[in-house]
């Protein structure tokens, strides 16, 4: 929807969208406020704090949604300061567009947007079946990066400090005693390589199932203290252990590694890319 004239094309939000490491879009809220026509920082903000409130009675939690951070910005007298902005989800500026100005044309055009685009982020039980192998990896690392970001923070409330050691109870309840490290070694990684971007679906899920459980009972069981949290999740991790061996199951340590990390993976998508782009800017 980008504006020629009078009018705007399909591009305008494309744009602005940013992709960190791992590959997850995002927007800056600064960037998106001068797209939707907000002159007025603070007028903006009322309507991000209305989307803020959506979320959360969405049951989303907003932190995983919306990110705070403080940068540099040159004012027209050339001085330097520092102002706030955020890094928003594509979820987020979905709800921003719903409640701001409707007899803006570009806010009328934009949710619409965010509208198709993030249903086209949901995804059902036959779609995923026609993922091939790799897009399932990527789809349940995702997963387990949202679980793991969840679960750190009711951690953090729960008493626990070292969440390296925190982490590390519930891999050697699910891996009969193994850490995150004996894990990178086994799978013969590279310096600082991610183990969770070298298991292939089937051990990510299992990491998945120990990391929501663990949440969940660290909530419900009302947990406070650094060691009954990483006895808790312990245990956890050798109660999946133990359903996967009573089912037949194979051990997450017998797991094979993919050829290919998910970064790998990554890097090879976007030289591609990069490839296709640069032959289409040859032709014309």
């Amino acid at each position: 929807m980008e504006k020629i004239g009078d009018k705007y094309t399909d591009n305008i939000f494309e744009n602005i969208k940013n992709l960190d490491e791992n590959g997850n879009e995002y927007w800056y809220a600064r960037e998106l406020s001068k797209i939707l026509e907000y002159r007025d920082w603070r007028n903006f903000l009322k309507v991000l704090s209305k989307a803020k409130e959506a979320c959360k009675n969405s049951g989303f939690n907003v932190d995983e949604q919306l990110v705070e951070f403080n940068k540099l910005s040159k004012r027209n007298n050339n001085a330097i300061v520092n102002i706030k902005d955020y890094k928003l989800s594509r979820y987020m500026c979905y709800l921003i567009v719903q409640n701001a100005d409707p007899s803006k044309e570009v806010v009328a055009l934009g949710q619409t947007y965010f509208a198709i685009q993030t249903r086209k982020q949901e995804i059902t039980e036959q779609e995923y079946d026609s993922l091939s192998d790799d897009e399932k990896r990527f789809y349940q690392r995702k997963l387990t990066k949202q679980g793991n970001y969840t679960l750190q923070k009711v951690a953090l409330s729960s008493g626990v400090k070292n969440m390296a050691e925190f982490h590390n109870a519930g891999y050697k309840g699910l891996y009969n005693g193994e850490t995150a490290d004996d894990i990178f070694k086994r799978k013969k990684l590279r310096y600082r390589e991610d183990i969770l971007d070298n298991m292939n679906e089937d051990e990510l899920i299992a990491n998945l199932f120990r990391i929501n459980q663990t949440k969940q009972k660290l909530l419900k069981d009302n947990v406070h203290g650094e060691k009954e949290a990483k006895e808790l999740h312990y245990e956890v991790g050798k109660k999946v252990r133990r359903a996967i061996a009573d089912i037949g199951g194979m051990m997450p340590e017998e797991m094979p590694t993919p050829k290919k990390s998910l970064k790998e993976l990554e890097r090879e998508k976007r030289q591609l890319e990069n490839k296709d782009k640069k032959l289409l800017e040859e032709v014309k």
